[in-house]
């Protein structure tokens, strides 16, 4: 990627572009190189540098849907463990297991977040990170210095991915 040469090519009044994208962001990129990968030619107009918006302020996660399964969105939560799946496939380099504690206070916490997470588990099948588990409270505490203990039964332990969004958008923009 040298500028002065793609600026060059910009000039170019003689050149003829199949798309324009504008927006370096992971919408933008993602486009650019679906395109490119279809035999299109592509030129990519971003104001300052890939992922410096929007993109640049993700959580960093990878999530596998596990919000949607409480909404009953089964579609959307197995479309986006097949999404994890890919991601962790494509660059192990830039994405890793996650595990995250859910403190439990009520007994019926418990059975809910255990069932939920396990049907989760299930749909996940081989895409799957970790098994998710019941902790005790001393080890939710251990793991959680911070926790509020009163009424605390322990917790649930589910696995989702992390990423590094800022390697992984110059990575797909050097593919492109």
């Amino acid at each position: 990627m040298n500028r002065e040469e793609n600026l060059k090519q910009l000039r170019d009044k003689s050149k003829i572009w199949d798309i324009a994208v504008i927006g370096g962001g992971s919408s933008g990129l993602g486009v650019a190189l679906d395109a490119i990968s279809r035999g299109l030619s592509v030129v990519l107009l971003e104001k300052a540098d890939f992922a410096k918006g929007t993109s640049s302020r993700s959580t960093k996660l990878v999530h596998g849907g596990v919000r949607y399964l409480a909404q009953g969105d089964i579609a959307l939560v197995l479309e986006a463990l097949k999404e994890r799946g890919m991601l962790l496939k494509n660059a192990p380099h830039l994405s890793q297991n996650q595990p995250f504690i859910i403190p439990i206070y009520t007994w019926w916490d418990r059975i809910q977040y255990s069932a939920g997470l396990k049907i989760y588990d299930w749909m996940a099948g081989k895409l799957r990170l970790g098994k998710s588990r019941f902790i005790s409270k001393s080890e939710t505490v251990k793991r959680l210095p911070a926790v509020l203990q009163k009424g605390l039964k322990g917790g649930v332990v589910y696995h989702d991915g992390q990423f590094d969004d800022a390697r992984l958008a110059l990575n797909i923009a050097q593919t492109a």
